[in-house]
């Protein structure tokens, strides 16, 4: 699972979640996949995905570094290569193989086996 991904799920469809998100993420085995950067999918993607979560998410696994922090408006533009780079790196190319997906609100888990998150629940879980 990529960051990405990460960046776009949530768990509103629970019982008694209003929001669900972000989900946090536990990870115990990740790669390094290798893709060819790309600075307009890169724009497209910015303006679709919430940067703070994407930044807090890459720091509780120690992929953080040369990110900008999100305490001011962060795009493709504002960025040096290297932070590009890094960008891309941790929205790309970064794959979760095994870990887990808490719900911030029911501390429900979810699994993350060979890169799948499975979002599967109980029909008494939904709301």
């Amino acid at each position: 699972m990529k960051l990405l991904t990460h960046n776009f799920l949530s768990s509103r469809f629970l019982k008694d979640v209003s929001t669900g998100y972000p989900l946090k993420l536990s990870i115990e085995e990740k790669r390094i996949l290798d893709s060819a950067l790309d600075v307009n999918f890169l724009k497209n993607v910015m303006v679709k995905i919430d940067y703070e979560v994407l930044y807090n998410v890459a720091e509780s696994i120690g992929e953080s570094e040369l990110l900008p922090p999100p305490d001011a408006p962060v795009t493709v533009d504002t960025l040096n290569d290297e932070q590009l780079n890094k960008l891309h790196r941790v929205l790309v190319c970064l794959d979760v193989i095994v870990g887990t997906l808490e719900c911030p609100e029911s501390g429900r888990v979810f699994p993350i086996r060979d890169g799948i998150p499975n979002l599967l629940v109980n029909e008494d879980e939904i709301a």
